[in-house]
């Protein structure tokens, strides 16, 4: 039989000790202070993370414009390859290189 999987990651210790402190912490019902067993405290971080504005996460209007009409000049310049062009393979080039940046342009879409 193998021996148990070693478990890796996560915190070891509780958060606001040292190793090697053996000190548990206690909660005292505060929302973001915590005091050891033997009566020392510790606080919350005082750092202060402004709230993300509207405008950061969604994207612009012509960003889902650009994709969508990326993704039909490439997927029209393959198709006429076919229909038009039948004796080279550059229009597939095309519209692929129309295609991967409709895909890409899809990725910043938010």
């Amino acid at each position: 039989m193998a021996p148990p999987k070693r478990k890796t990651g996560g915190r070891t210790t509780p958060k606001g000790t040292r190793p090697g402190e053996g000190g548990r912490l206690a909660s005292h019902g505060h929302a973001h202070e915590h005091a050891y067993e033997d009566g020392r405290t510790v606080e919350a971080s005082s750092r202060y993370t402004p709230p993300v504005s509207r405008t950061a996460i969604e994207s612009p209007r012509w960003v889902p414009i650009l994709m969508f009409v990326l993704l039909g000049l490439g997927a029209l310049t393959i198709l006429l390859r076919y229909i038009v062009w039948q004796d080279t393979n550059i229009p597939v080039l095309i519209g692929l290189g129309f295609l991967l940046g409709g895909l890409y342009t899809a990725t910043k879409w938010h």
